[in-house]
């Protein structure tokens, strides 16, 4: 067997007393495709760093074959320095190395090379990073957060361009589509340590619940076992003291073993403050259109939005997603046509830039606005420690400075300060910025049960899929089209790729053939919300037999009419309301039970 390409071995790093790190490893071989992923704060970036020779561990070892080019692309990309971005790009290149695929890369990327540092947006800077990291073509790529700031098309193209790379890859990323179709082996960042797993991302959320599912059940084992020593320690038969002794160093070795466990990192627990039920009709828009200039954004567009639809703006930057948007939601009155909300509308904004928030402010000011040390969520007082904990905030985080936040931090602050606010609307501008796979997950469930009306934007196309009932995508020259369902629906009713690279084309860069094969299409699962359903259902079903038992019994009492109208009456209504709630769940536990059987066979 070939010895890997890089390998880092029983690293260890510590950050302000506390380990980030704890005997991590990494192997790479020639060709693989690997993602790591984990919780944010996990220290995955990190592990990138040190693999790409930023950082230095505080014990271990890091082994590069001889050779080996590495390319590492950061999260933050500095171009400070450099004349323009064709500077920096060529900048990354090695002796040998050909400056026009350089020239090629920048341009298919939407870039001129021209562009100077100083006034590159975010998505601009880190797709000068990437041509920076590809065109090399070098034996291992480390990317960390690839996707983000760029748009579908972007994300798309460079799919397409790794996919038919020869270099080995490791990928840091929270779009799980780019982590399906890219990975075929996973490293998992779990509490200073990882696990690898050498099936794509695909297999990884099953793998990862019965490994913490079997960490659960060692944690009852072991606790178990204390309890047995505890009881022989206070009730045992007094013995020789050596034995005594004995049993009471096992007893503390056991406790010293339960406290070194570090507990999986908790959930976030998401709830929206739903405000007072909206009108049936939301929005209505009538041959809208708006012009910057001699360029047309939004041409003669027509929709109406009723309540609890999920509608999605989708298209590359600058087709005026954000400018559609914020005339729907009345924030920006169109040139031509007309636009009209329905009544009783509560609308909670998130904005993509994160904007709002005040570097000075503290978390805690933040979440109260300032007043107090309470958050009012669905009418009910909460101590703002403890709504903090349920967005995996601890209680020494209430002081710190939004500036000192993490960007996943700050997207999750974001998150609980729009969900606490009441809403019947919300309106989500690149929500899924910076947060983590476990973060989506909840994000994604409570928009599922949330009964007000969604407007979204988003580059990320398996949140589309798993939220949006009809997705508005951007045509081009301002016209604008609207698609039932979600993005792969949109997809499939076009008969056609969404969006074509045209720089990418006109520039003769293409997806290249090579070794790694088109994945197939991620295989539809049941839902956490599905899952739940099915394994719950069966007893609320049992539950109301057993109450329509108890109500027919009771009605069966010949003199309850004359004696207590009003207990007859009740229980009339109640067992009609019963039934009907029995007959409506036995048919959810059959579609849910149906659906199962054909997603497993």
């Amino acid at each position: 067997m070939a010895p890997p390409l890089l390998h880092l071995r029983d690293i260890g790093l510590t950050f302000g007393g506390r380990p980030l790190l704890e005997d991590a490893e990494l192997a790479v071989g020639a060709g693989e495709r690997l993602c790591l992923v984990g919780r944010n704060g996990s220290g995955k970036s990190t592990l990138l760093k040190i693999a790409a020779g930023l950082v230095e561990a505080d014990r271990g070892t890091r082994f590069v074959q001889p050779g080996t080019t590495v390319r590492y692309l950061p999260q933050e990309p500095d171009l400070s320095g450099f004349a323009d971005v064709r500077a920096y790009v060529e900048a990354g290149l090695g002796p040998g190395d050909d400056p026009h695929r350089a020239t090629l890369l920048i341009e298919a990327l939407g870039l001129t090379g021209a562009e100077t540092p100083e006034r590159l947006s975010g998505g601009e800077a880190r797709r000068a990073a990437l041509a920076r990291a590809i065109a090399p073509e070098p034996d291992l790529l480390l990317l960390d957060e690839p996707t983000n700031h760029l748009d579908l098309p972007a994300i798309e193209w460079l799919e397409e361009e790794l996919r038919g790379s020869r270099s080995a890859l490791v990928l840091i990323s929270h779009d799980r589509r780019f982590l399906e179709r890219l990975s075929k082996a996973t490293v998992w960042l779990d509490r200073g340590r990882t696990r690898r797993l050498d099936r794509g991302f695909s297999a990884f959320e099953d793998w990862r619940d019965q490994v913490l599912e079997e960490e659960a059940r060692e944690r009852e084992r072991l606790d178990r076992r204390i309890s047995q020593e505890l009881d022989w320690v206070r009730y045992g038969v007094t013995a020789r003291r050596k034995r005594n002794m004995g049993r009471l160093r096992k007893l503390e070795g056991l406790r010293a073993e339960r406290r070194d466990q570090r507990r999986a990192v908790g959930t976030v627990r998401m709830a929206a403050s739903e405000g007072a039920v909206s009108g049936k009709l939301v929005v209505e828009a009538e041959g809208i259109g708006k012009r910057f200039g001699d360029r047309a954004v939004v041409e003669d567009f027509s929709i109406r939005i009723g309540r609890g639809d999920r509608v999605a703006l989708v298209g590359p930057n600058g087709a005026g997603k954000t400018t559609l948007l914020s005339m729907l939601t009345g924030a920006l009155a169109p040139d031509t046509g007309s636009v009209r909300l329905g009544t009783n509308l509560e609308i909670v904004t998130l904005d993509q830039r994160r904007e709002s928030l005040s570097p000075t402010a503290t978390v805690a000011d933040t979440l109260t606005e300032g007043r107090g040390d309470t958050v009012i969520v669905n009418g009910e007082a909460r101590h703002v420690v403890g709504y903090m904990r349920d967005f995996l905030f601890t209680p020494e985080q209430a002081r710190t400075p939004v500036s000192a936040l993490s960007g996943g931090e700050r997207g999750r602050l974001m998150l609980a300060r729009a969900l606490a606010r009441p809403s019947n609307m919300l309106v989500l501008d690149e929500p899924t910025n910076d947060l983590d796979i476990e973060t989506l997950d909840l994000l994604e469930e409570l928009l599922d049960d949330y009964a007000g009306t969604i407007l979204l934007v988003s580059h990320d196309r398996d949140f589309l899929d798993r939220v949006a009932t009809s997705v508005v995508l951007a045509e081009g020259a301002g016209r604008w089209t609207d698609y039932a369902g979600g993005y792969s629906d949109m997809v499939a009713q076009r008969k056609a790729p969404a969006f074509q690279p045209a720089k990418a084309a006109a520039a003769g860069v293409t997806a290249r053939p090579g070794p790694v094969e088109r994945a197939a299409a991620p295989k539809r699962k049941l839902s956490f919300k599905e899952k739940h359903a099915l394994e719950t259902l069966p007893k609320r079903i049992d539950a109301l037999a057993a109450e329509i038992a108890k109500l027919t019994s009771k009605l069966a009492e010949p003199d309850l009419f004359s004696r207590d109208r009003k207990a007859f009456e009740t229980a009339t209504a109640r067992l009609a309301a019963a039934e009907t709630e029995r007959a409506a769940a036995e048919e959810e536990w059959l579609t849910l039970e149906m659906l199962r059987e054909e997603l497993e066979g």
